[in-house]
């Protein structure tokens, strides 16, 4: 199953300079660091990934940090949500998401394996 990451859905003025060598595309997604069960993203910007637990929904990001490989982006969304990832380019085709925030009023935090497949 394939899904779709619309960049109108969020507002961010500039993405991390730590993503610049990292092309947008369709993703793999998955906890395990072999791709087990990895869920296939179209991702054209990949500064999405960061708000993976919300995504497609309408939030708003703000880049809290972006040095050498990582980048820290905070994000809010409708109805109290919010999360904050760090994502750390291991090479321009695979990122490592560590993610946390709250979702649907429940807490969450995991760490997500992306690696770059193709263009969408």
């Amino acid at each position: 199953m394939l899904l779709s990451l619309p960049v109108a859905a969020v507002a961010i003025a500039a993405g991390p300079t730590a993503l610049q060598g990292v092309a947008g595309g369709q993703w793999e997604v998955s906890r395990s660091a072999q791709g087990g069960r990895a869920v296939k993203v179209c991702a054209p910007d990949p500064a999405a990934l960061a708000q993976w637990e919300h995504r497609g929904a309408p939030c708003t990001r703000v880049v809290l940090s972006d040095r050498g490989s990582e980048a820290t982006i905070h994000y809010t969304c409708p109805a109290g949500d919010f999360g904050r990832s760090r994502l750390t380019v291991l090479t321009p085709r695979s990122v490592r998401i560590e993610t946390q925030g709250i979702h649907a009023g429940e807490p969450f935090f995991y760490n997500l394996h992306a690696r770059r497949v193709g263009s969408c």
